[in-house]
């Protein structure tokens, strides 16, 4: 089967790696590049970075309509937009979405299940459909989410499972109708669902600073400064910071940020 890839974001970058060591990839569609870092200079996606290290055509239209996939199957992973209606008939559009569908349906799957204390998620690879993950089903498989387990680790894994799954998919697609019952929805994660107050309850702020790590950070208060939280722990029934970031600083260990005060 002729396959094209739909990514832009990191998750989809790892899929696209993974699934071009064994499939030939057509081409890469990604977003444009976008202002990036302090100097706001114009920078690829990090998908278009994976392929053209591996030497795959890249396509960055602004807009889809009127696009023509010219292949059998579009894999579609963090692409960050989403596929008109009018394109789902012209290929095979199979969407990577790193949760047991129908929980966690939308942007940020992962994130929110970390927060929710969710003990597994999983991968779910489906027909992309005018309803948002709503697709029937071509293959999914659970694994846990262990305690430690930050928003990286299980991005990680994920990739890895998806490259696995997708290749029976594409080898041989047949599709089940996907549940509405226990269907839950992920929403993009928002400047208040970066904070965490240190009153809350101590797993409650692990989770949250768990799943903002290691690509958005949470924001605390720490001995009367402003920081990003990379790590915490839970420490005689308290959270405790581990990892920290002052404004305009590197990251540190909350040892190192104490050291500093003095």
């Amino acid at each position: 089967m002729e396959v094209a890839v739909a990514a832009t974001a990191q998750f989809g970058a790892d899929v696209l790696e993974r699934l071009a060591a064994a499939h030939d990839v057509a081409y890469v569609l990604t977003r444009p590049d976008r202002p990036r870092g302090r100097g706001r200079a114009l920078g690829p996606p990090p998908a278009k970075e994976v392929a053209t290290r591996l030497g795959i055509e890249v396509r960055q239209p602004e807009r889809l309509s009127g696009f023509e996939p010219d292949v059998e199957a579009v894999v579609v992973v963090a692409y960050g937009a989403l596929i008109p209606d009018e394109l789902l008939d012209r290929a095979l559009w199979l969407n990577v979405h790193p949760s047991l569908l129908p929980r966690w349906r939308g942007a940020a799957p992962v994130e929110r299940a970390i927060m929710a204390g969710d003990r597994e998620t999983g991968v779910t690879i489906h027909r992309t459909t005018a309803e948002l993950d709503a697709g029937p089903i071509a293959a999914q498989r659970a694994f846990a989410i262990d305690p430690d387990d930050d928003a990286g680790a299980v991005y990680t894994r994920a990739a890895l499972l998806a490259a696995e799954l997708l290749e029976a998919v594409l080898a041989e697609p047949s599709f089940s109708p996907q549940p509405e019952d226990g269907a839950t929805y992920a929403d993009k994660i928002t400047s208040e669902d970066r904070r965490i107050d240190w009153s809350w309850p101590a797993q409650h702020v692990v989770d949250r600073v768990r799943a903002l790590s290691p690509h958005i950070g949470a924001r605390a208060e720490v001995e009367g400064r402003p920081v990003i939280v990379w790590r915490a722990r839970v420490e005689d029934g308290k959270a405790v910071p581990v990892e920290v970031q002052p404004e305009g600083k590197r990251r540190m260990t909350y040892e190192e940020f104490l050291r500093g005060l003095r």
